[in-house]
Parts: C-alpha cells; sequence; structure tokens
C-alpha cells in the first residue's frame, strides 16, 4: 500500500491573500513543504490539494503532483480539511491504489526537519490512528489560564488536585502547531479525537505557523539563524 504526503492548500487566504506562493527565502512558501516531503524516503508520491491554479502550478514545478482543482465545497473558509483530506485520498486510490498511510504536511510550518517527519512516521502503529504535533505550550490551564464559569466568576480551567505556585509544577500541557498529522487510513474518518493520537513534540522555533505577514518576517529570521548555525 502507498504511502503518500498530501498538502493542503486553499487559494483565499484571509490573513495573507496568496499567502501559499508568496516568497520565502527565495522560493513560494508552498515548495519549502514539498521539498521536504519530497525528500523522505519513505514517501511513495506527494499530492497537492488546492482549488487555486496559480498554486496547482507552483506545486507541479516544486514537483509535487496535482490531479484536480478542488471542488468550491471543499475551497471555503468554513470547509473542513479533512473533508478535503478524505476527497483527494478516495481519488488517488481510485485511480493509483489503496492507501496505507498518509503523511498531511501544512504548507504553513516550513520550519519542521525532514528528522520531524520521520519520527512522526516511525511513531504511528497498528494501534495508533494519528500522530499530531506540538510544543509545550507557555500558557496552562492548570496554572495561568481562566475560563468564565457558570455561576458568573473566573477560575482556572482545569483546577489542579493540589496547589500549583509556579508554572513548572503544573502537568505538561501543549499547544498543537498543524504542522504534520499522520494518519492510518481507515482512521481518517474518525476525525482526530474520536481514536487513538500521539504526540511528537517539536521545538517552539520549528513550530511557527504563517498566519499573518509579521509571521513571514518571523520564519525568515529562524531560517537565516539555522543558516548560519550549519554553516558554523
Amino acid at each position: 500500500m502507498l504511502t503518500i504526503a498530501t498538502i493542503c492548500a486553499r487559494g483565499g487566504s484571509v490573513g495573507v491573500p496568496g499567502k501559499n506562493i508568496r516568497p520565502l527565502m527565495g522560493k513560494p512558501l508552498i515548495a519549502h513543504t514539498i521539498e521536504q516531503a519530497l525528500a523522505i524516503p519513505g514517501i511513495d508520491r506527494v499530492f497537492v490539494s488546492t482549488d487555486a491554479q496559480s498554486i496547482a502550478d507552483v506545486a507541479v514545478a516544486a514537483g509535487a503532483e496535482v490531479p484536480f482543482l478542488r471542488p468550491d465545497h471543499l475551497a471555503t473558509s468554513d470547509a473542513p480539511k479533512l473533508a478535503a483530506l478524505e476527497h483527494l485520498v478516495a481519488w488517488i486510490e481510485e485511480e493509483h491504489g489503496p492507501v496505507g498511510t498518509i503523511v498531511d504536511l501544512d504548507p504553513t510550518s516550513p520550519l519542521r526537519l525532514p528528522e520531524d517527519i520521520k519520527d512522526c512516521i516511525a511513531l504511528l502503529d497498528a494501534d495508533t490512528d494519528v500522530v499530531i504535533t506540538g510544543y509545550e505550550a507557555d500558557k496552562n490551564p492548570y496554572f495561568n489560564m481562566v475560563e468564565q464559569k457558570e455561576n458568573g466568576r473566573i477560575g482556572l480551567v482545569k483546577p489542579p488536585s493540589s496547589s500549583v505556585v509556579a508554572r513548572q509544577q503544573a502537568p505538561a500541557v501543549y499547544s498543537m502547531n498543524a504542522s504534520i498529522y499522520v494518519w492510518n487510513r481507515d482512521s481518517l474518518t474518525k476525525g482526530l479525537w474520536s481514536g487513538n493520537a500521539k504526540l511528537h513534540v517539536m521545538p517552539r522555533e520549528r513550530s511557527v505557523d504563517i498566519d499573518e505577514p509579521l509571521d513571514f518576517d518571523i520564519v525568515e529570521l529562524l531560517m537565516h539563524r539555522r543558516s548560519d548555525e550549519q554553516a558554523t
């Protein structure tokens, strides 16, 4: 069965128009993720699902396969990504045979390393439905995250069983960074939280998701720093 990489890239970005093909370090943003996927030996093919011909053209030039433009009902701002992913996988199976593993990579998270992808693939086993990625959160619901309760008062989101006077004493919690999702094919219909999930922890500096113009500057700064460190 195939191990495929999927990259879902909608054309109608609200925060940064055209962000998926906006230049980053001299190449379109989505090209960074395509190159990462192509460099993983265990991935058989790399597919992009998009509704925009401009993204499709860039993706093909970078080495990915774009078999079609995504239907309009899967390209709205409130259309669930999982539906677009299921649509793409169904087409791949009809045309190319059964899929066993899906490595879904977000094009707006280019700071991941090949090792992150490999580690996620290695974490997936027969008892795991999906592997996700995240980083240790700077806010903790046991210590400094609050919500309004039914009585109108403010309290901790998750009151601890014993007093916590420093964040380091609280149970570790993680923020999802949406960088990598590795699925068993049969688990797609379960969604994220109806099956068994595992977490691959990434450092904060590899977890920036580009959502605003400032994020491009932050990512480019971190990429320059990484390049300088590798050169020394």
